[in-house]
């Protein structure tokens, strides 16, 4: 390094911002990250004396703010909780996908049957699904309130089912053979 120590500023959020703080929160950040997202996207100000007078109104507006985000998360959580939601995909024979489900298809579907718009990064999917059947999904909503519901991936193609060779014993027949063989070992013993 050229011997140039890296500076956070002091910044006043006016958003909830992922990974550095909630609304009217003092926080730190590198230059770039201030520069190219946090004040062109209005979500922060630089804190001075004037901007940490209104950091008092700012977390009272978040508090009020968290309280609805909340109410609202779980009722959307109640909502969901019993639903069984359907998706198509392309498949072959055996049930494999061709592709996957991924939390992108799940926003989707979301959007489309139930009118909820939620990010990508909400939907908790530890891999996506690659096989046909019902799987159980979570979402992570607003003020950490946890949500699931049934998803059911069905394939475009017919599965067939796997022809097993099963051999169909009759216990007469059975008991009759064995008869047979003992006479004949009975006969080979009196010679």
């Amino acid at each position: 390094m050229d011997g140039k120590k890296s500076t956070k500023t002091k910044l006043l959020l006016l958003e909830d911002v992922t990974n550095l703080g909630k609304k009217g929160e003092l926080a730190s950040a590198k230059p770039g990250f201030i520069r190219n997202f946090l004040l062109p996207q209005k979500k922060a100000v630089i804190a001075d004396k004037r901007t940490i007078r209104t950091q008092e109104q700012l977390r009272k507006e978040r508090k009020m703010q968290a309280a609805q985000d909340k109410k609202d998360a779980q009722a959307l959580a109640t909502r969901l909780k019993d639903k069984t939601l359907t998706i198509k995909a392309k498949n072959d024979s055996q049930g494999h996908l061709y592709g996957s489900v991924a939390s992108v298809d799940i926003v989707e579907l979301l959007n489309e049957q139930e009118n909820l718009t939620i990010e990508r990064k909400n939907v908790i999917l530890p891999k996506p699904i690659k096989m046909i059947g019902v799987y159980d999904v979570e979402l992570k909503l607003k003020e950490n309130v946890s949500a699931t519901f049934t998803l059911r991936v069905e394939g475009e193609t017919k599965i067939q089912e796997v022809k097993t060779q099963v051999e169909v014993i009759d216990e007469e027949i059975e008991a009759s053979e064995k008869k047979q063989a003992t006479e004949e070992l009975e006969e080979h013993a009196e010679e």
